[in-house]
């Protein structure tokens, strides 16, 4: 016997059918992706749009509505972060000319809140609200080291994804690299998702000495000068951490800050 479904996993079912390959939706594709019936569909679109939570042009089609933006901003390690953390972004970018990201953890993934894009530098698979699995790069292996120790756990006994030859698919190895990230205060992950670029991320604390949130630079790896990334990306992270309201006597603390990734 099919499960009834509840009114608000019908509502969220609508909004989660958007995403950032599925940007904008016929009614029939929100049914399809949202596995509702038309009717259901209909209704419920019909519902959000008039609150403004989706919008609808002249062809039909629907689209994220600026309502959820509004209440999207609210969130303290979305909009109020990244305009805090911007300045620093900036001056690392001016530093190196290359792809500087700022990223926060959602379970078991990295998201990209903030990204700023050399004009010549290496290509990457990154754009704001990306998401990618937290070993798979620098920004995420920074997040998880913080993280408590039986998350890490978890999360090292779960499959881990491979991208390339040189990704940290493997238990062993990668709880060995979070304790070197735990022992140095930065992550170096090369050609893990591509098997030209190289990352350098160092932590950002809250005003508690919790690690809310990572930003990292990324390089062409065959020409990457990481001791000389290493202290601009600190300087970086330092920065918004003192923006955020972290003193040097807040002692940093592993683990607390983020949901669990079950």
């Amino acid at each position: 016997m099919t499960a009834v479904r509840s009114a608000p996993d019908r509502l969220l079912s609508v909004l989660a059918a958007f995403d950032h390959d599925h940007p904008a939706l016929s009614l029939t594709d929100i049914s399809r992706r949202a596995g509702l019936s038309l009717t259901t569909t209909h209704r419920l679109v019909g519902a959000l749009a008039e609150w403004g939570a989706l919008e609808r042009d002249d062809a039909g089609v629907y689209h994220v509505g600026l309502r959820l933006w509004e209440i999207a901003a609210l969130a303290p390690r979305g909009v109020v972060l990244r305009q805090l953390a911007l300045p620093y972004l900036e001056d690392l970018y001016e530093a190196t000319h290359e792809n500087v990201q700022l990223a926060v953890r959602d379970g078991s993934d990295v998201v990209y809140i903030e990204w700023i894009s050399g004009r010549s530098s290496v290509g990457v698979h990154i754009r704001v609200g990306a998401r990618w699995p937290l070993h798979a790069t620098g920004v995420g292996l920074v997040l998880l080291a913080h993280s408590d120790p039986k998350d890490q756990e978890e999360y090292c006994a779960d499959p881990l994804a491979i991208f390339t030859p040189y990704t940290l698919a493997e238990p062993g190895k990668l709880r060995r690299v979070l304790a070197e990230v735990r022992r140095t205060g930065v992550a170096v992950s090369s050609r893990q998702v591509t098997d030209d670029a190289l990352s350098v991320a160092a932590p950002v604390y809250g005003p508690d000495g919790q690690v809310i949130a990572a930003v990292s630079v990324v390089v062409p790896q065959q020409d990457a000068q990481v001791p000389v990334l290493i202290p601009a990306v600190r300087l970086a992270a330092l920065g918004i951490s003192r923006a955020l309201g972290w003193q040097p006597s807040c002692a940093p603390r592993s683990g607390a800050g983020y949901p669990s990734h079950r």
